[in-house]
C-alpha cells in the first residue's frame, strides 16, 4: 500500500510541475504588428495584417517545451492602398472569403542564444501548410500596467509565396509586377494571464 501511496504521489508531482511550467502570454494587438515586405517591380512594398491573435506558452526552465501559435484573418490586410488591398483579398491573391485565416502552430522550439530560438512549426495559408522556422528574440519582459507581467518578442522568417499557391503575376518589359519572396515581421507585445 505504501509504494502505491508514494508512486501516486510522486506522479501528482510530476503532473502539477508539467503543469505549471509553463506561462502563458497572449498578444497584445494594440502593441503589436503582423507585417511583411514583398517586391514590387524595383522597390520593396510593406503591409500589416490588423486582426490577429496568438498566445505563447513560455517555459522558462526548458525553453524546448515552450510554444507559439497564431492566427491571423487575411481580410485585414492592409497595405495602405484600399485598391490593392482589395485585389489582396480577391481570388488573385489570398481568396480571402475561401481562406479566411492564415494559421501557425510551433512543433519545436531549439534555443539559440540567451534570449534567441528557432520556433519550427506549420505554417498554413491559402489552403497549403508548410514547415516554416522563425527566428526569434525575446526583447524583455517584467511589470506591466494594471499590475501584469509583459513580454516582448520579435520574430521574422522568409517564405516563398508560390509554395503556397499564391501565383499570380505580369511580366513588365521581362521584370515581374510582384515578387515571389515575401520577408515576414512580427513586433509582439504579449501579457501573462
Amino acid at each position: 500500500m505504501k509504494k502505491v501511496t508514494i508512486l501516486a504521489l510522486l506522479s501528482a508531482l510530476l503532473i502539477a510541475h508539467s503543469a505549471f511550467a509553463a506561462d502563458t502570454y497572449v498578444f497584445d494587438k494594440l502593441h503589436s504588428t503582423v507585417g511583411f515586405q514583398i517586391r514590387h517591380l524595383f522597390s520593396k512594398v510593406p503591409g500589416k495584417f490588423g486582426d490577429f491573435s496568438g498566445q505563447i506558452q513560455l517555459d522558462e526552465a526548458n525553453p524546448e517545451q515552450s510554444s507559439v501559435e497564431v492566427t491571423i484573418k487575411t481580410a485585414s490586410i492592409d497595405t495602405g492602398v484600399k485598391m490593392r488591398d482589395d485585389d489582396l483579398r480577391s481570388p488573385n491573391f489570398f481568396d480571402a472569403k475561401k481562406f479566411p485565416e492564415i494559421t501557425f502552430k510551433s512543433s519545436a522550439v531549439k534555443k539559440t542564444g540567451d534570449n534567441t530560438a528557432d520556433v519550427t512549426g506549420n505554417l498554413t495559408m491559402h489552403g497549403v501548410t508548410k514547415e516554416v522556422v522563425l527566428k526569434v528574440e525575446l526583447l524583455g519582459k517584467g511589470a506591466g500596467p494594471k499590475n501584469s507581467t509583459v513580454s516582448g518578442w520579435d520574430a521574422s522568417t522568409a517564405l516563398k509565396r508560390s509554395d503556397f499557391g499564391l501565383n499570380w503575376n505580369q511580366v513588365i518589359e521581362g521584370t515581374q509586377m510582384v515578387g515571389d519572396d515575401v520577408q515576414i515581421e512580427l513586433h509582439i507585445e504579449a501579457d501573462k494571464k
